[in-house]
């Protein structure tokens, strides 16, 4: 198996544990002091940043429902101000009021280097062309891989969903080694593969 951060992806158990917990006390105190809706929650049961301390506290923590999502619509979840927001996406809001994301440059990275760990974990290489067939736009998933492919040194085609003629023949032409996209898609794509060979 090839590794993109060995140092991160083979730590050990206890390492991880440790970093898992920093990061959750961490993340408690920031969305506490930052997000009236998440201090609300918390103070609806009890809870203060300083009672969780493991892990196993996580127990202790309220659940996040779509529909707070759309209560507090459209920045109200947001930890960081607006100002340090550098892209903002949304879902389609086909079953009610989108639901609304913002990320911080640091998000950003953070996403970046996690889905290069994905596709390396995949098979993903320097040399690799991926064809991203999720969607751009306001919809997240294109670009989250996306990123992570350039920072491996892959080579993207940023297709995005939909027009399977079209894909298949970018595929063909083009050479895709890896390709990303719902597994809806693919079993059509296939079909259609299939029937034009």
């Amino acid at each position: 198996m090839q590794y993109w951060n060995p140092s991160c992806e083979c730590m050990s158990r206890e390492e991880m544990v440790k970093l898992q917990t920093e990061r959750l006390i961490e993340t408690v105190k920031r969305i506490y002091h930052n997000v009236p809706a998440y201090r609300e929650k918390m103070q609806k049961k009890g809870i203060e940043p300083g009672d969780i301390k493991t892990l196993d506290d996580l127990k202790k923590l309220p659940f996040t429902y779509k529909d707070d999502l759309r209560d507090t619509y459209p920045y109200g979840m947001f930890a960081a101000p607006l100002s340090e927001i550098v892209r903002i996406h949304a879902s389609s809001g086909t079953t009610g009021k989108q639901t609304v994301v913002g990320y911080t440059r640091k998000d950003i990275d953070t996403w970046s280097e996690v889905t290069a760990r994905t596709l390396v974990s995949a098979g993903a290489d320097k040399n690799s062309l991926i064809q991203v067939a999720y969607g751009y736009g306001l919809f997240t998933g294109g670009l989250g891989i996306h990123y992570g492919a350039e920072r491996i040194g892959a080579s993207v085609i940023p297709i995005s969903g939909g027009n399977t003629k079209r894909q298949i023949q970018i595929m063909k032409d083009f050479g895709t080694t890896l390709l990303a996209c719902t597994l809806h898609m693919l079993c059509i794509w296939q079909k259609k593969w299939k029937s034009s060979a």
